[in-house]
């Protein structure tokens, strides 16, 4: 587990990586640390085929998904209330998956799979999300090939679903040049969607 923010907070949000990268990538690292400053508690940890992948220096697939949630689980056994997971991409979906069962105080994903990445809507990434009931904040670019704002308004979420839109941003939150938008103005403005979120669980 790779920690951020004071070990005495009242808030603790673990996050975990998605499918290809690990939990120390500069976007991973940015949402970490930027919590950490707002006086958060992060944790970030690697699921089994990814700490496997940096042993041995080599690309690996993901686990599958019952892995995956039992992770989750043993991760979440360990924390006190009030906390909070969630993650990017995958490991925000994992998280989406199991945070009603563990009892998470809310919920926080960045950049949501709602269709795999060769574009194939599938309903186990998104039927859940009808029946959710844990507090939950989607960090979404707007052009997100797997999530877009036009595909995602149109589902039929919880009510304890929010977005926060990135204006023009992809699965990273990158916009193009021709939006006039910056990188790390989406990136900011997804840190302060998910600080005011989180505020009300750490006073």
């Amino acid at each position: 587990m790779l920690w951020n923010g004071p070990a005495k907070a009242r808030l603790t949000v673990i996050l975990a990586h998605g499918a290809g990268a690990p939990m120390d990538t500069p976007f991973m690292t940015f949402f970490a640390e930027g919590l950490a400053k707002k006086g958060i508690r992060v944790g970030r940890f690697e699921f089994p085929y990814m700490a496997a992948a940096r042993e041995q220096g080599k690309r690996l697939p993901p686990d599958r998904e019952p892995v995956l949630l039992d992770c989750w689980r043993a991760v979440s056994a360990e924390l006190k209330t009030p906390f909070v997971i969630g993650g990017k991409s995958m490991g925000g979906r994992m998280a989406s998956l199991i945070a009603d069962e563990v009892g998470a105080s809310a919920l926080l994903c960045l950049g949501y799979p709602f269709v795999g990445g060769g574009g194939k809507e599938n309903p186990k990434r998104t039927a859940h999300l009808a029946k959710l009931k844990t507090p939950t904040l989607i960090c979404q670019g707007t052009r997100d090939p797997m999530g877009n704002a036009a595909f995602v308004s149109a589902l039929p979420l919880s009510r304890k679903i929010h977005i926060s839109w990135a204006e023009d941003g992809d699965h990273d939150f990158s916009p193009r040049k021709s939006s006039n938008r910056t990188h790390e103005q989406n990136l900011a403005e997804a840190l302060d969607a998910a600080g005011r979120f989180l505020e009300p669980l750490r006073t």
